[in-house]
């Protein structure tokens, strides 16, 4: 890859569920995706199958209302962010655990991730 390019794909569409226990939502959303639902060790997040195929699917237990958001996957998410924010979008929030969370003009939330599993391409 040439010095200052970077790749970027949609990686995941999140659910995210106003809830402190996804149990409920996963019975609901494995119905729908005709996969089983796998909860985290922390109960934070539930994947469908084996998390394979593009997009994923990702449920997401929060404290906000609930929405759905997407998150790209990029090889630099501090060039991707520097990009969207040329064309007009614009940084929320840096979290500790790495991603970028961004709201397009359209004032859509979405975040920047690192690649996410082995089929990076």
């Amino acid at each position: 890859m040439a010095e200052g390019t970077h790749q970027t794909r949609l990686g995941v569409v999140v659910i995210d569920c106003q809830t402190d226990d996804l149990t409920d939502a996963v019975v609901f959303w494995e119905g729908v995706f005709g996969k089983p639902g796998t909860i985290d060790d922390r109960g934070k997040y539930a994947w469908f199958g084996d998390n394979s195929g593009h997009p994923k699917m990702l449920l997401q237990a929060v404290d906000h209302d609930p929405r759905v958001h997407v998150d790209f996957e990029t090889t630099d998410r501090e060039a991707e962010a520097a990009r969207l924010e040329a064309i007009g979008a614009k940084v929320v929030e840096r979290s500790e655990h790495g991603w970028i969370v961004m709201e397009a003009p359209t004032g859509h939330r979405f975040c920047l991730v690192k690649p996410q599993g082995e089929d990076w391409p």
